[in-house]
């Protein structure tokens, strides 16, 4: 789609809105299994493209990406007629003889943004959302992995009419030209700088929106942890996608008694995962683009590299890099690695850990590693963060069951299975009353009687 055609679709969007076809069960189902098919039928091609754009093999595209929207849809398709009814709710006795319902309805046209890291999965789990509870959507993926935007491009362009899903590709100017329109929800996954952007530009015209955001994910590793086992988990957890997730462990905080031994093992796991030369590899991605490898080349300055440091500016290449003797006061620690190099700090005291933690934003995800119970309660209680991994890193993002998103500024609103479908759902409260008969008692003149009575009926 052209930036020019932008007004004339989003009028097409709101016309078929209102005809009422996509608040049909039906339609939507429909639609869901026809998404369905398609992806099943381009999971090659998808495969190809996200090669071509990130080197992602092919158990990370079908994990993080291809799965990851198969069981997403799956779910909408088992859950959306029981979701989708009107529920019943208890109406006190204050309103005798009355119904209350809560009616579930789309909110109308919905813009996506989705970035580049995760470009299937992160463009098209929103979508099923959306689509599940019956809305119209504009989708914009981002220009950084033109390939895999072209089969997506090509999933809806050519199966979907776009006064129901439109599909648009560019840079800022079309990004600007779409945010100039007005919406009824607006879905956007990136960084917390252009999130901010788009919450203003949304607050125009009161929209409301998700952030779906990032930050400096910590991860403690206490002196009690089962170092090989979390050793394993956080090496996978770090270096999965290269680094280039939300979700991603930003640094390491280990206690000073294990700290050799645990990188170590993280060091033995980077050999076992991608060989003596990571960069042969066919299991580590690339960087999305030269201006990214050149972002974390900097980054590296800090600190004393303890293995990896190898950089390929024209091959978008960074091997996975470990730097020890980090402070939280230096560059590395300011703003979100995403990418395959992990700051280390240490610590002797969990106070110490805890301290670093709250100095800094809230992040998106924290992870612990530790066997003592005690221990988890207090930091749960104690640090606040969209979502946590205990003894485990990443895996609770694939999680349907488990409401995803951020708090402060890691982002705002959740999704994943059936809040995907909420998210994307206006809630109507309505109140049936009998004409029977009616109550005096709220009526003027108001009498100390009446208001004994109130008193009484409203508790």
């Amino acid at each position: 789609m052209e930036k020019e055609q932008i007004p004339n679709i989003i009028n097409a969007q709101k016309e078929f809105f209102n005809t009422g076809k996509t608040k049909e069960v039906n339609f939507r189902l429909t639609n869901l299994k026809k998404l369905k098919q398609l992806i099943l039928t381009c999971q090659n091609r998808l495969n190809e493209a996200l090669w071509a754009d990130l080197h992602k093999p092919k158990f990370e595209a079908y994990a993080g990406e291809v799965g990851f929207v198969l069981q997403e849809i799956n779910i909408q398709i088992r859950g959306i007629r029981k979701w989708s009814k009107p529920k019943r709710v208890r109406s006190p006795l204050l309103h005798f003889i009355s119904s209350s319902f809560i009616y579930p309805e789309p909110y109308g046209r919905v813009l996506i943004f989705s970035p580049w890291n995760f470009p299937f999965q992160l463009a098209f789990t929103p979508l099923v959302g959306a689509m599940s509870a019956g809305n119209c959507i504009m989708l914009k993926p981002s220009q950084h992995t033109p390939n895999t935007s072209s089969v997506m491009e090509e999933i809806i362009g050519q199966n979907f009419n776009s006064d129901y899903i439109a599909f648009f590709r560019g840079g800022r100017d079309i990004n600007h030209a779409l945010l100039e329109e007005k919406y009824d929800y607006i879905f956007f996954t990136g960084s917390p700088r252009v999130g901010k952007t788009i919450m203003e530009t949304a607050s125009r015209n009161l929209t409301p929106v998700s952030l779906e955001l990032g930050g400096k994910n910590p991860c403690i590793v206490h002196a009690d942890a089962p170092i090989k086992m979390a050793a394993k988990r956080f090496t996978w957890g770090k270096f999965f996608n290269a680094g280039q997730s939300c979700i991603a462990p930003d640094y390491l905080l280990i206690h000073k008694e294990i700290k050799d031994q645990f990188l170590d093992q993280v060091i033995q796991n980077i050999q076992r995962f991608y060989g003596d030369d990571p960069k042969l590899s066919n299991d580590f991605l690339r960087i999305v683009n030269r201006s990214n490898t050149e972002r974390l080349q900097e980054m590296m300055a800090s600190g004393r590299i303890l293995t990896g440091g190898n950089v390929s500016l024209e091959e978008n290449y960074i091997a996975p890099t470990i730097i020890d003797n980090v402070l939280p006061d230096d560059p590395i620690m300011q703003n979100e690695v995403f990418g395959p190099v992990l700051p280390v700090l240490s610590y002797s005291n969990i106070d110490e850990a805890i301290d670093i933690i709250t100095r800094k934003p809230k992040p998106l995800t924290f992870y612990l590693f530790t066997t003592n119970r005690a221990l988890q309660k207090r930091l749960l209680k104690q640090i606040s963060f969209g979502c946590a991994s205990l003894n485990e890193t990443v895996k609770h993002y694939i999680n349907p069951n488990l409401p995803f998103g951020g708090v402060g500024e890691s982002g705002m609103g959740r999704y994943h299975g059936k809040k995907s479908f909420e998210t994307f759902t206006n809630y109507k409260s309505v109140l049936r009353k009998t004409t029977l008969f009616d109550f005096p008692i709220r009526y003027p003149p108001y009498t100390n009687r009446k208001l004994s009575l109130i008193k009484r009926l409203i508790r």
